[in-house]
């Protein structure tokens, strides 16, 4: 037989070794760490999972990876039973503990750390444990979700509570000498909702047309993210790269850096329907929590609406040479994302229905891409867009409440 057989003389495949790595993961029915884990425990990293509960899709889909070793609990512990208080509340917390035990039962193991902390509780109080922990633990490598503190960029710019708690986080896990990178998401592109939501309520109008309202200036770029298809791959990248290249930098993680104008017309584009942009005050037509509010008044204050100059609207990321890296930083990382165009085509309809909404079965609204949106107040984008180019991460507030980041 010929040795020219290639059927014959096939060499064996190397089989691929699955990484012998445990990552630790906070909140993990969360946007990002849901992502991170879809992808991680595919490729063959074992996950140890902290949820608040095991209510809805996907803690459901995270309790039953069998790559996922789930620990169900809060990361708070309230000393009195009957204490019914808004643990969303910035500042401290007389009565609410941190859950040391949990914590230190989640770094069992654990090579690496993806941690992203939410309002539930004291966060900073909460963000200094798991760093202790971790520590402890001998963690390799600790990737941090962390926000800015506006005002310590610039002494006029208000905080934003719930950032500000990141960026005292992000302080401490310097302090201590963890091998830590931390990550600046962008706004996620998943925020759009036509229910009433505050901020990034996408409303639908009698026309069939959307309306998106927000304090943004119509001109001044912003970060975005598409957090559920994207954070994974980009998590895992940094974990292979490693802490002799990562340790102690911060990542702008956006791939789109888009003004709101130029955000309502890749909606368009993808949904098929009109969306306007109208920047005005941030409505709260819903009950909300308690820190969420807070963080939405600071967050006006921070984008006010006297502001008449792009140029001078704060970066979304408060520093500015960070958010100039964007979307240098996350393509880097990951060169395979899904835009709010292709998210608005693709996953909004679907995230809608899921809703309870109809307005998809419903015939097509004004539809068609337009050379212009129609004139609602806002001047119009200049043809160069690059004088925007320095501004601004991503407002991952988001506007429905299966939690922020």
């Amino acid at each position: 037989m010929s040795r020219n057989n290639s059927l014959t003389y096939r060499p064996l495949k190397r089989s691929t070794p699955s990484p012998d790595k445990t990552i630790a993961v906070i909140n993990a029915s969360g946007r990002q760490a849901a992502s991170l884990i879809r992808i991680a425990t595919a490729v063959g990293y074992r996950v140890r999972a902290q949820l608040r509960n095991l209510e809805g899709v996907i803690a459901t889909e995270v309790a039953t990876n069998p790559n996922v070793t789930v620990f169900v609990g809060e990361l708070y512990l309230r000393n009195k039973p009957d204490d019914k208080r808004d643990v969303t509340v910035h500042g401290h917390l007389p009565g609410i503990l941190v859950n040391r035990s949990l914590i230190s039962q989640l770094f069992n193991g654990a090579q690496l750390a993806f941690i992203n902390t939410t309002f539930y509780g004291n966060e900073i109080q909460i963000g200094e444990a798991i760093a202790d922990a971790a520590k402890k633990a001998g963690v390799q490598h600790y990737i941090y979700s962390s926000m800015p503190d506006h005002a310590a960029y610039n002494p006029e710019w208000p905080s934003l509570p719930l950032w500000a708690a990141k960026h005292e986080v992000e302080n401490y896990v310097r302090k201590i000498g963890l091998p830590a990178t931390f990550i600046y998401t962008g706004i996620y592109n998943n925020n759009f909702t036509s229910l009433l939501y505050p901020l990034f309520c996408m409303e639908l109008q009698p026309d069939g047309s959307f309306v998106w309202q927000a304090p943004f200036h119509p001109n001044a770029k912003l970060p975005w993210l598409d957090a559920e298809h994207d954070v994974g791959p980009a998590i895992i990248q940094v974990f292979k790269d490693g802490p002799d290249k990562w340790s102690g930098k911060r990542i702008a993680l956006a791939y789109e850096y888009l003004t709101p104008l130029e955000a309502c017309r890749a909606f368009e584009r993808g949904v098929g329907r009109r969306v306007h942009y109208k920047r005005g005050p941030i409505e709260i037509r819903v009950k909300i929590p308690e820190g969420y509010r807070e963080q939405l008044e600071a967050l006006e204050r921070l984008f006010s609406l006297n502001n008449d100059d792009p140029k001078k609207q704060p970066p979304y990321f408060g520093d500015a040479e960070l958010e100039s890296r964007c979307p240098d930083d996350a393509l880097k990382l990951w060169e395979g994302p899904r835009g709010l165009e292709e998210y608005a085509r693709e996953i909004f309809p679907l995230e809608e229905e899921a809703n309870g909404m109809t307005w998809m079965r419903e015939g097509e609204g004004p539809g068609g891409e337009s050379e212009d949106l129609p004139d609602n107040g806002e001047e119009e984008e200049p043809d160069d867009d690059g004088d925007d180019e320095s501004l601004d991460e991503g407002l991952i507030m988001v506007s429905n409440f299966r939690y922020l980041t």
